[in-house]
């Protein structure tokens, strides 16, 4: 059987995450439809069936919380951290739909409505809405816990003790912050490859799955501390170099200068690919993050969505950043379809061919840190 959620789990899930106080009366679940665009699959269908079994349980307690729960659906986003729709609806009983064709448009209200009305919200989508919440919330003051490619596999992670995970996470950020640059080593069949960034003018981020102040949108499950590269917005940007990811079967390798994918290096379909994207959509190579999560010191697996497996260990990401604090959002990009944010995870299980051989801090006074070795972290958390 698949594993769930339990109401009274639910119910300490939103009061762990959260911290409801008296004025906190509304909770949304975010749901995206497939469409004719992008046709709907298992996982997805799946993902809808735990957030319905979500309503129904936080309906069963709402006594107990205090909060008002209610669904709402909207067309996906079509991409991780593209726009949201401005239309959404809000689920009035019956029948659930199934794809976005079979909303309603006289029944159509704005997320704005949404976002005005509702203090908490939980997003289980299929494409991550964690780039838009996150603006949102800093404009309506909401706090949205992002679940983009949830999937039942991942409710063990719900589960852990978050105050060490916060723990941990509090310290990489503070060694980031600390830092001035970066200095990443890989290895991969028939070669190897350095990479330097920048991590000047910056400031980290700390995601330990917890979100007890207004404003505030993360993912969940979490547990790591990221960094947006400098971008060279006041003058070029140190972060050059080579950057490997595995897609498949073939190792693509990207050349870095000025914070940005500018070439392919390698050969073969998944390069070539590549390759055109970074030539259709130049913001697609801005290096939007350098991520470390802790998860895979807890025993936590990685199921096969970005979500959780960003959190297990090392993972660098491309285009959008302006919700992290950096400089390219969604004006960059050709159309609201095209903006995205996509995370490369460093794990044998996402990438075998790619080993990160070694991954040091330069802290402001020139000193390395030695932060991993072979993928895995060499500093002492306590």
């Amino acid at each position: 059987m698949a594993e769930r959620l339990s109401g009274d789990e639910l119910v300490a899930l939103i009061r762990r995450v959260f911290d409801p106080i008296g004025q906190d009366r509304s909770l949304a679940i975010l749901v995206d439809l497939p469409d004719a665009r992008l046709p709907d699959n298992g996982d997805w269908a799946a993902r809808r069936r735990i957030a319905a079994d979500w309503l129904d349980e936080l309906q069963a307690h709402c006594a107990e919380l205090a909060l008002s729960p209610v669904m709402v659906f909207f067309r996906n986003a079509r991409s991780n951290n593209g726009e949201l729709p401005e239309r959404c609806w809000i689920y009035a009983g019956g029948e659930m739909p199934q794809c976005a064709e079979e909303l309603d448009p006289a029944a159509a209200l704005s997320f704005a409505e949404v976002f005005a009305t509702h203090a908490l919200l939980l997003a289980p989508t299929e494409f991550s809405a964690t780039a838009p919440l996150k603006m949102a919330a800093k404009q309506y003051g909401f706090r949205a816990a992002t679940m983009g490619g949830f999937c039942a596999g991942m409710i063990p992670a719900l589960r852990l003790d978050y105050t060490e995970v916060n723990r941990r996470v509090a310290y990489l950020k503070a060694r980031l912050d600390q830092a001035t640059g970066a200095a990443l080593h890989f290895a991969y069949p028939g070669g190897e490859a350095s990479l330097f960034l920048d991590l000047r003018f910056r400031r980290a981020h700390a995601s330990g799955g917890l979100l007890p102040n207004r404003g505030m949108a993360g993912n969940l499950p979490s547990g790591e501390a990221y960094i947006v590269p400098f971008e060279g917005e006041s003058e070029p940007s140190r972060s050059a170099g080579e950057l490997p990811v595995q897609f498949g079967a073939e190792v693509v390798r990207y050349r870095i200068a000025n914070n940005r994918a500018v070439e392919v290096l390698s050969a073969g379909p998944a390069s070539r690919a590549e390759a055109e994207h970074l030539r259709c959509e130049p913001a697609y190579g801005n290096v939007a993050e350098l991520g470390l999560g802790v998860l895979a010191q807890f025993g936590v697996k990685p199921v096969g969505e970005i979500l959780l497996d960003e959190k297990l260990g090392l993972h660098i990401a491309f285009g959008r950043s302006e919700h992290f604090g950096g400089q390219v959002g969604p004006a960059d990009f050709s159309s609201p379809d095209a903006v995205i944010h996509i995370d490369r995870v460093y794990l044998p299980e996402t990438q075998p061919d790619v080993v990160a051989r070694s991954v040091d801090l330069i802290l402001d006074d020139g000193t390395p840190l030695a932060l991993m070795r072979d993928g895995q972290y060499v500093v002492d958390f306590n």
